[in-house]
């Protein structure tokens, strides 16, 4: 990832709040036949390896996995919030007009290797895990034990965990740090004028962001 000085986030606490605020992630891998996408909620353990330990499941049917055990080098992309920035919110625009669009985003890329966890126990830890955590905010959160036992022994059968530990996280906070101060705050108000919930965030962060420029 092209990573400017500018745009470089690199205090764990600050990673860590990003990958599980964000839990739905792809992993990308390097298969037979080339480089290969999968989607796919990721349970993150910050207390485990030298940068966290990442936990998923995937369909038995799903050849990652098996592929991983061959080619097991993996890159795990964490997309925070992302908006589009118009020139015409830096006030510098109106004096020179020597700006141009861009996007502001937010991101984790998690580097490690896969193991995969062909395991019952491990499954159903883990699938229970992120149930009740993907349920929390239900009225009435669903749970394993509403299913029939034969059911969900059916569904842990058709799938195979994966975990990787993590060798490396690189977080870029790409906020219009490399703005002058008062373009920062005419791009942020912009973005504040915007109902979306991204917007909302990506201006909040860039307020938040310690600047590279004054």
């Amino acid at each position: 990832m092209y990573l400017p000085a500018a745009f470089n986030e690199d205090r764990p606490d600050v990673l860590h709040a990003l990958m599980a605020e964000h839990p739905f992630a792809t992993l990308v891998t390097n298969g037979p036949d080339g480089l290969d996408a999968n989607h796919l909620p990721f349970e993150f353990d910050p207390t485990t390896g030298a940068h966290g330990t990442l936990r998923a499941h995937v369909a038995r049917a799903n050849p990652v996995w098996r592929e991983a055990l061959d080619r097991p080098q993996a890159l795990v992309i964490f997309q925070g919030p992302a908006a589009y920035i118009s020139p015409n919110w830096y006030p510098s625009k109106h004096e020179t007009h020597r700006q141009v669009p861009t996007y502001n985003y937010i991101t984790v890329h998690a580097h490690g290797n896969i193991a995969v966890k062909d395991d019952e126990p491990f499954l159903r830890g883990l699938v229970a895990r992120l149930t009740r955590r993907m349920e929390a905010a239900q009225p009435k959160p669903w749970k394993m034990g509403d299913a029939p036992a034969d059911y969900i022994a059916q569904m842990l059968a058709n799938i195979v965990g994966i975990e990787i530990e993590s060798t490396k996280l690189v977080g870029k906070w790409k906020l219009s740090q490399n703005k002058d101060a008062s373009d920062r705050r005419g791009a942020a108000a912009g973005l504040a004028q915007r109902t979306d919930a991204a917007s909302q965030a990506v201006g909040q962060a860039m307020l938040d962001a310690p600047p590279a420029l004054e």
